[in-house]
């Protein structure tokens, strides 16, 4: 009896240390984020024939929070999200209240492929190849902006393929 009781303590003890290294990063007890991303550091770059401002999201979480828990994105306005390696992406909407479209893009800079997601949709919207950038702007913007697959994206320094 003593021995069960010890382990409570210690398994209770180990779940309130847990809770609260999630309650100070920002996330939940299951790790998913509970505030935005601050504003990130921004590139403007052209994609096709069209310019773009984009922040840029570096580090596993600025990606994971992407463009969660914000209310509004402006035409032209956009978030880059950055990978070391290529790879087959996949993207859902949780906390995301602006419905979105997303360009994979390859390490070369050229548009793979595009994709329309929705507002809250926990559903996955997935890059059909390996890839190692992905750009989320506000839905629709890539067919007002003439942007198709197969283009170029300028990507900004330090971004492109060595």
């Amino acid at each position: 009896m003593r021995l069960i009781g010890r382990i409570s303590v210690t398994l209770l003890a180990v779940a309130t240390m847990a809770m609260s290294a999630c309650a100070g990063s920002g996330k939940d007890a299951n790790g998913i984020p509970t505030s935005p991303n601050p504003t990130l550091k921004t590139a403007t770059f052209k994609i096709g024939s069209a310019s773009i401002t984009a922040e840029l999201a570096l580090t596993a979480d600025q990606r994971e929070r992407g463009l969660m828990f914000r209310k509004s994105l402006a035409d032209g306005k956009g978030m880059l999200f950055v990978f070391d390696d290529d790879q087959v992406l996949t993207f859902w909407m949780k906390n995301t209240y602006v419905p979105l479209s997303i360009a994979w893009i390859g390490f070369d800079g050229i548009v793979k492929g595009l994709a329309d997601m929705d507002a809250l949709s926990l559903g996955p919207v997935g890059s059909d190849r390996s890839v190692r950038y992905a750009l989320e702007v506000p839905r629709g913007w890539f067919d007002r902006a003439g942007v198709k697959v197969g283009d170029k994206v300028e990507l900004p320094s330090g971004l492109a393929a060595p």
